[in-house]
């Protein structure tokens, strides 16, 4: 392991301005994506949808560091011959690569689950990194149960999930790839933002003890978290200036100043929440580490129903608007008035 070359990576992947596109959805879940705008899901239509993002101009070069494919797109070449990763790359952004193999129920925990993909991911990892990818990702998914049930999530399902991610992490550092360590407490349900707040700190400080206990170098990492915000159900929503102060309230009590950058998931938020909510962190605090976005849906869907299965230059329009409005906000520059512009 080059502690020196994965924290360039990682420095690279958090660089002003710029965020992580995730285009890592599987081939179930991209289908159910397709239908919504009534299009086929095939190994060709699926690359030409994602050749189209990373073709999209000055979006890649200009606020893109980095994509996370799925195995498939990143074994794909694009319809001139030209690996996918290739493209990516070529804008200046780093390629990675979704490798866990997703949440699983938990034996002995009704209603949880464990992420699993552990298993010959050693192998698969020196294989990614011959492909070009030189990022991974692992995703921990931590549910809670029902306003007033603390039962859920249990100690047992948060200490197995962030083993496991300490595990994956050391074994991506090994093939010098740095890890995108990722444990998502979903905002679905009733919960208030303060449960939220106690649940996320209680699963970040498990992942930094394990972390350590595994011998994961901090500075090759980059940290992929939820924001602190109630369930979707609660009848109490919070302010974008509420999220933004207890989010980085939470941080700093659980992240280490090692950390190169944190950028956060979307977790279900619309496209402006998103953009708002990371843009109110920037804005208002002065902080050890960059925070920039990882953004899935909250940057694909507004393009996906521009392109609608065939049209590129609108597909494209819509991409290089919510990619410049969220390299904006990870500078704390966004105004919800530069939305009239898309």
């Amino acid at each position: 392991m080059d502690l020196e070359q994965l924290n360039d990576i990682a420095t690279q992947m958090v660089a002003h301005g710029k965020g992580i596109l995730a285009a890592d959805e599987s081939t179930g879940t991209i289908k159910k994506r397709f239908d919504t705008i009534g299009a086929e899901s095939t190994e060709d239509s699926r690359r030409d949808w994602r050749e189209m993002l990373f073709r999209t101009e000055p979006a890649m070069a200009n606020h893109i560091s980095g994509v996370i494919l799925y195995d498939e797109t990143l074994r794909q070449t694009a319809a001139d011959g030209t690996p996918l990763a290739q493209l990516i790359s070529d804008t200046g952004a780093v390629p990675g690569i979704k490798v866990d193999m997703g949440a699983k129920d938990l034996a002995g925990a009704p209603g949880e689950t464990i992420t699993e993909g552990l298993d010959g991911l050693r192998d698969r990892l020196n294989e990614y990194h011959a492909l070009g990818a030189r990022f991974a990702k692992w995703r921990a998914v931590i549910d809670m149960g029902r306003k007033g049930d603390d039962s859920i999530p249990s100690p047992y399902c948060v200490d197995v999930n962030m083993h496991a991610l300490a595990r994956y992490a050391a074994l991506c550092q090994e093939a010098g790839i740095v890890p995108i360590v990722e444990p998502e407490v979903l905002m679905d349900g009733d919960h208030t933002i303060e449960r939220c707040y106690e649940v996320t700190e209680y699963g970040l400080k498990k992942l930094y003890a394990e972390l350590y206990a595994q011998g994961v170098q901090l500075e090759g990492t980059i940290l992929k978290p939820n924001m602190i915000i109630p369930g979707k159900k609660c009848p109490d929503q919070a302010s974008v200036e509420d999220v933004a102060d207890m989010t980085v309230q939470c941080l700093a009590n659980c992240v280490p100043s090692a950390v190169p950058g944190i950028a956060f998931l979307s977790g279900g938020q619309s496209d402006l929440e998103a953009t708002a909510h990371l843009n109110a962190m920037n804005a208002a605090y002065d902080l050890p580490w960059p925070l920039t976005f990882s953004y899935g849906r909250a940057l694909q869907a507004a393009p996906l129903k521009a392109w609608n299965g065939k049209d590129v230059e609108a597909g494209q329009k819509a991409f290089n608007h919510r990619a410049r409005m969220n390299g904006l906000a990870a500078m704390g520059e966004w105004t919800p008035d530069l939305e009239k512009e898309g």
